[in-house]
């Protein structure tokens, strides 16, 4: 899977709208929560763009964070290319970006193994891509102590993504299709980046599957393994922070 930024500076208009005031431009309309947006593609990602747009994921997840978090401020979700910088969050202008290249690649690392169309276990990294950036907002919007703190931030957010997934209908299936990406990543590129502050893409896999399995062992029973023995009070750990964290927002 792509590298995702997660913390760098992220381009975006100053104006959200073409109205001209004396001091400047008119901001947009003020709106809390995620809010989706799609950006033109560049030729070459447009196949990429086409998807995202025919399924609504940008959408369809924006409409779950906001079903489940009163947000206060306004934080865009924007589908667009992104020529090879990845995914990512901005924590200065309240951005997430899905890059439509990184679809691209995602894609190809599924059709290249399984020799088939590759549109259901994309879509649902898709959606995993989505929370882990929405986990980086929300530990902005709530200022949580792993805030800017590297790797320990990218675990957390990684461990929102599951939290999320795990509420939903066949979130687990999504969370073991994220974790396969990870695996094929890794064997098309097993030298971890020095420099990227996410965990290893093994040890991310590894991690997701030890969430489905703890959050429902009797369900994945070929998942059970001595060493996922702990995964059930893992799971529970990782639930009742976001739970805790989460509490100033949740809707219900």
């Amino acid at each position: 899977m792509t590298k995702r930024r997660s913390r760098g500076t992220l381009t975006t208009a100053l104006c959200a709208t073409a109205l001209l005031v004396p001091a400047g431009c008119e901001p947009p309309p003020y709106a809390g929560g995620f809010v989706p947006s799609y950006e033109e593609p560049a030729a070459a990602d447009r196949d990429s763009a086409g998807f995202l747009k025919q399924r609504r994921l940008v959408e369809l997840v924006t409409a779950d964070l906001n079903a489940y978090l009163d947000v206060p401020h306004r934080i865009t979700v924007v589908a667009r290319s992104c020529a090879g910088e990845g995914s990512g969050y901005d924590p200065t202008t309240r951005r997430i970006e899905l890059c439509y290249d990184d679809l691209a690649e995602d894609r190809k690392l599924f059709e290249d193994a399984d020799r088939r169309p590759a549109d259901g276990p994309l879509a649902e990294v898709v959606r995993e891509t989505l929370l882990h950036e929405a986990g980086h907002a929300l530990i902005d919007a709530l200022d949580l102590p792993v805030r800017d703190r590297g790797r320990a931030e990218e675990d957390a957010a990684d461990r929102f993504a599951r939290f999320m997934l795990l509420r939903a209908p066949e979130g687990d299936r999504a969370l073991l299709t994220a974790a396969r990406a990870y695996d094929l990543a890794a064997a098309a590129d097993p030298t971890p980046d020095p420099d990227d502050d996410h965990a290893p893409d093994p040890a991310r896999a590894e991690s997701h599957r030890c969430a489905v399995y703890g959050h429902a062992p009797t369900t994945h029973p070929s998942l059970s393994t001595g060493p996922r023995a702990d995964c059930p009070a893992t799971w529970a750990r990782t639930r009742d922070a976001w739970l805790k964290d989460l509490a100033p927002l949740l809707r219900q």
